[in-house]
């Protein structure tokens, strides 16, 4: 997973403060390309850059056709085969090929469709962004293409025509219980592209020396995950043994549409877990979303091999594999 991209950000500020901007999106990759599909560099009219399509390797040459692109107010689609030279130079084994489009902003994508872009990134809701790289047509798609939404996985459609960017927020992982598997688990899931948060109100526990950098919050569990919301980027994960720590969370959890819910806890802890959402009210359905003992089953021993269990179980719900 990358770092969150802001290039549509950027654009729509660019644009509207009167400097120009055109959008480089790579939309189509063979070889070891040095960027995947939906890679996006925006370009200023004044020349400045932002982002990256290729890690340097073809940077100049798209610049100089997205200034030509914003002159002549035309969309260009660009194709470039990086050499086993320039491939060496950016640390790829071989060379590739990449296809950039070129969009100027207000000119081919209109300024309003890239403001309720930009507005649906700002409120997490993740949104497809259509074009057809023959006809020109452009559209933002919000109940469409779930499979790769689900993957992130930005392309062309079989068509060969229409490109799709998907525009996901960035992942999420609440953490309820500042324990020793939470210690390794965070930093694990920093790294695979999650932006973590860390749930505890015992004091002891929920200390900075602990973790480091990191966003903790002390209040109580449901208090909590409302005020950092719950929704399908999100995955939370229970891992404190105390029902009324955890419950609260849990239930809320359930509530929403989380893509992952893990429990900490034996088998038989999760059974009478599971008679407690029952009283609760919830259903069968709802009460199947909890992975529960939490983690895939590889023989883990100790925080840190709990901890990859549950990462890669969250891994697996997220693509759809479990």
């Amino acid at each position: 997973m990358e770092r969150f991209d802001n290039s549509p950000e950027t654009a729509l500020d660019w644009h509207r403060s009167g400097r120009g901007a055109a959008l480089a999106t790579v939309v189509e990759t063979w070889g070891s390309a040095p960027r995947r599909v939906g890679s996006q560099l925006v370009i200023g009219g004044d020349g400045r850059i932002e982002g990256s399509v290729s890690g340097g390797c073809v940077e100049g040459a798209v610049i100089v056709e997205a200034l030509e692109a914003l002159d002549e107010g035309e969309a260009r689609l660009l194709e470039f085969g990086v050499s086993d030279e320039d491939a060496f130079a950016v640390g790829l084994a071989c060379g590739g090929t990449i296809r950039v489009l070129v969009e100027p902003i207000g000119k081919v994508l209109p300024e309003p469709m890239l403001a309720e872009l930009v507005a649906a990134r700002a409120a997490r809701a993740p949104v497809a962004y259509e074009v057809n790289t023959n006809t020109g047509h452009r559209a933002l798609r919000r109940n469409a293409y779930a499979d790769r939404l689900r993957m992130d996985r930005s392309g062309f459609e079989e068509d060969g025509e229409t490109f799709v960017a998907v525009h996901n927020p960035p992942l999420r992982l609440l953490v309820v219980g500042a324990v020793h598997i939470a210690q390794a688990l965070v930093p694990m899931a920093r790294i695979a592209g999650y932006d973590p948060a860390i749930i505890d109100p015992r004091d002891a526990f929920a200390s900075s020396s602990r973790f480091p950098g990191e966003t903790i919050l002390t209040d109580w569990p449901d208090e909590a995950v409302a005020k950092l919301g719950l929704d399908a980027r999100t995955a939370i994960v229970l891992l404190t043994h105390d029902p009324k720590l955890d419950d609260p969370a849990l239930q809320a959890a359930l509530d929403a549409g989380v893509f992952y819910i893990g429990a900490l806890g034996s088998t038989r802890t999760h059974a009478k877990r599971v008679d407690r959402m029952k009283a609760a009210g919830f259903t069968e359905e709802q009460i199947s979303r909890i992975h529960g003992p939490i983690g895939l089953d590889i023989g883990a021993a100790g925080p840190a091999e709990i901890a990859v269990a549950i990462l890669a179980q969250m891994t697996a719900v997220l693509r759809g594999k479990a």
